[in-house]
C-alpha cells in the first residue's frame, strides 16, 4: 500500500498562490453550481424513491467533502442521475435503512480502490460499455418518471423494466391533462432555453420557479413536494447512527459493490471530462479516497449516495470557477437555502421535478444512431447489449456480460494481429529497412518472424514452424516484434523447441527485448534450448546458425 504522502487534496495546491480576484471567481461559479443542483438533488432523491432533503443533504455534505478532499481542483460532486435506478431498486428490495448501509460500505470500498491504487481502473471499461449502460439508464429515468409527468394515478413506480411498461400501459389513459400542461412546458422551457442565458439563469432553476409561482399563485390541484412528503426541514441535518444487521450484512455486499463501481466509474469519468475543458490532471487515486469518504459520511445524515457530476461540473468550469473552493461555496449555498427558504419547497410541483428528470435523460444518453455507421461493428454490438441489459435486467449484469463481450472480442483482435511470417530474401528489395537487408539466410536454416502479441489466445501461431523440410536443420525465430508474452506462449516455444530437437533441429530465438527475454531465463527456456542459442539480434542469430551447420551440432 502506498505511503499517506501520495494522497495530497488538490485544494492544498490550489491555495497557494489564492487572491481575492480568484475568489470572485469561484464565488460567482459557486452560486451558479448551486443554483443547478437544487432542483436536481431534489428531483433525483424522490426519483430514488427517498425524500427530497436527502437529496440536498447529500450534495451538502458530499459535495463539501468531495472539494476539501478531492483530486480534481473542478468537480462537483452530489447525487446524480446515474444512481437513480440503483437506488430505486435497492430502497424497493431492501429499504430505505438498507440504502444507507451500502452507501456506507460503498464508501469504505471507494476508499480502498484509492488506497490500492485502483484509481486507473476507468481504462479497463471501453467506452461502447460505458456508453451503453449510460444510455440504458437514462431510458429507465425516463420510463421513471412518466408518473409524475402525466399524473398517473400510482402511488410508487415498481422496479423493473417490465413492471414499469406494464404500469404504465394500465394507467396512462388515465392522466391528469393539468399535470401535463405544466411538465410539458417545464421542459420545453429547459430544452428551448438559450444557452447564452444558462449561465446566468440556468433553465432548471428557472422551470421551477414559474411552476412553482403557477400553482401557488392559482392553487392548482397538483401533486407538491408539500403535499407528497409534508416539506423539507428547515434546520441542519440530523446525524443519525446507523444501525448493522449481521444477518442480511451479506445480502447488501452486491448493491453495495454496484454503487461503489459505479460511483468510481462516475468520477473519474468526471475528473477526464474536466481535465479535458481545462488541461488539468486530476489524481485518481485521491478522487476515490475523497468520493469514499464522502459516502462513509453522508450515510450519518441520512443522504444517498454521491459522485463526480458531469453537468455540474461544466456549469463550473463555464462559468469561470479555479479551484475547489468553488464547490465548497455550491454546497455551502445549498446549506443556507436549507436554513432559510426549506418553508417555500413545499409549492414546488413534481410535474416540474419530473420534466427537470426528463429533460436529465435526454441529455445523459448519446443518441446519434449515425455514429454507429463510423465506429466498428463490434463496438456497436457491445453498447446495443449492455444498454439492453441494462434496462432490462440491471447495471450489475449489463456491465458483467458487457466486459466479458469486450474481452473476447479484444482477444479475437489481438489473436488476428499476430503472424509469424518466414524471412525470404525478396524483403530485402521491397523493403530498404527491413531486418534481413544485408544479411544471408544459409542453407539447411530457414527465419520467421513474430509479430503482434504471442499469448492464449495465439499461442498456436507458432505451431506451424515445426514442419518443415528434410533439409532444415536450423530454425531462427526472430522477436524483436513481438509485443507481449505469456505463459501460454511461454509453453508454445518450449513445446516448439521440443518437437524440433526430436526432429533432430535446432530454435535459435534472437531480438527479444528486455521482458521478453527475462521471462524466458526465469521459466529455463534459455537452459533448455542452450544459451547460446538465444541470440541479440538477427545478424548473430544467423552466425549461430552458420556455426551450428558447419560444426554439425544439433543443440548445445
Amino acid at each position: 500500500m502506498p505511503p499517506l504522502s501520495a494522497f495530497r487534496p488538490q485544494l492544498l495546491d490550489s491555495l497557494r498562490h489564492y487572491n481575492r480576484a480568484v475568489f470572485r471567481q469561484d464565488l460567482m461559479a459557486g452560486i451558479t453550481v448551486g443554483i443547478v443542483a437544487l432542483p436536481l438533488a431534489m428531483a433525483f432523491a424522490i426519483a430514488s424513491g427517498v425524500t427530497p432533503q436527502a437529496g440536498i443533504f447529500t450534495a451538502v455534505i458530499g459535495g463539501l467533502l468531495a472539494s476539501l478532499l478531492g483530486g480534481t481542483r473542478l468537480s462537483v460532486t452530489g447525487p446524480t442521475g446515474a444512481f437513480i435506478v440503483i437506488i430505486y431498486g435497492i430502497v424497493i428490495k431492501y429499504g430505505v435503512a438498507n440504502l444507507i448501509i451500502c452507501t456506507f460500505m460503498a464508501g469504505v470500498m471507494l476508499v480502498l480502490m484509492g488506497l490500492l491504487r485502483l484509481g486507473q481502473v476507468i481504462k479497463f471499461f471501453p467506452m461502447p460499455l460505458i456508453t451503453g449502460f449510460t444510455n440504458g439508464i437514462a431510458v429507465l429515468i425516463f420510463l421513471s418518471q412518466l408518473k409524475d409527468f402525466f399524473g398517473l394515478p400510482v402511488d410508487k413506480m415498481p422496479a423493473g423494466f417490465f413492471a414499469i411498461i406494464a404500469t404504465l400501459r394500465n394507467t396512462l389513459p388515465q392522466f391528469d391533462p393539468l399535470t401535463l400542461i405544466i411538465s410539458t412546458a417545464s421542459l420545453a422551457l429547459i430544452l428551448l432555453w438559450p444557452k447564452r442565458f444558462n449561465s446566468r439563469l440556468p433553465s432548471p432553476f428557472l422551470a421551477l420557479i414559474l411552476a412553482t409561482l403557477t400553482v401557488s399563485l392559482f392553487d392548482l390541484p397538483l401533486a407538491t413536494i408539500g403535499s407528497k412528503f409534508g416539506g423539507i426541514p428547515q434546520g441542519l441535518p440530523a446525524f443519525h447512527g446507523l444501525s448493522f444487521d449481521p444477518q442480511h450484512l451479506s445480502e447488501l455486499l452486491g448493491p453495495a459493490f454496484t454503487i461503489a463501481l459505479l460511483g468510481a466509474i462516475e468520477s473519474l469519468l468526471c475528473a477526464v471530462v474536466a481535465d479535458s475543458l481545462t488541461g488539468d490532471r486530476h489524481n485518481a487515486n485521491q478522487e476515490l479516497v475523497a468520493q469514499g469518504i464522502a459516502n462513509m459520511v453522508v450515510p450519518f445524515f441520512g443522504g444517498i449516495p454521491a459522485t463526480g457530476a458531469i453537468a455540474r461540473t461544466a456549469t463550473n468550469i463555464g462559468n469561470g470557477g479555479q479551484t475547489p473552493i468553488a464547490g465548497i461555496v455550491h454546497a455551502i449555498l445549498l446549506l443556507l437555502i436549507i436554513l432559510i427558504a426549506a418553508p417555500l419547497a413545499t409549492y414546488i410541483p413534481l410535474a416540474a421535478l419530473a420534466a427537470i428528470l426528463v429533460a436529465v435523460a435526454l441529455k445523459m444518453g448519446d443518441w446519434d444512431i449515425s455514429k454507429a455507421a463510423k465506429f466498428p461493428k463490434q463496438d456497436t454490438a457491445i453498447l446495443m447489449v449492455t444498454c439492453t441489459l441494462t434496462v432490462i435486467f440491471d447495471l450489475t449484469i449489463a456491465v458483467e456480460i458487457g466486459l466479458l463481450i469486450a474481452a473476447v472480442l479484444f482477444i479475437r483482435r489481438m489473436a488476428a494481429s499476430t503472424s509469424v511470417q518466414q524471412l525470404q530474401p525478396e524483403h530485402a528489395y521491397l523493403f530498404e529497412r527491413h531486418s534481413i537487408a544485408g544479411k544471408t539466410v544459409p542453407d539447411g536454416c530457414v527465419a520467421y518472424r513474430v509479430e503482434g502479441a504471442l499469448f492464449f489466445g495465439a499461442a498456436d501461431a507458432v505451431e506451424k514452424i515445426a514442419n518443415q523440410p528434410s533439409t532444415v536443420r536450423v530454425v531462427v525465430l526472430q522477436l524483436h516484434r513481438l509485443v507481449l508474452l505469456d505463459t501460454s506462449g511461454l509453453l508454445a516455444l518450449s513445446a516448439l523447441n521440443q518437437r524440433l530437437r526430436a526432429q533432430q533441429r535446432t530454435l535459435v530465438i534472437c531480438g527479444a527485448g528486455n521482458e521478453v527475454t527475462r521471462m524466458i531465463s526465469n521459466a529455463n527456456l534459455a537452459q533448455e534450448m542452450g544459451v547460446r542459442n538465444i541470440q541479440p539480434d538477427l545478424t548473430t542469430a544467423l552466425e549461430r546458425a552458420e556455426d551450428i551447420l558447419t560444426a554439425g551440432v544439433v543443440w548445445a
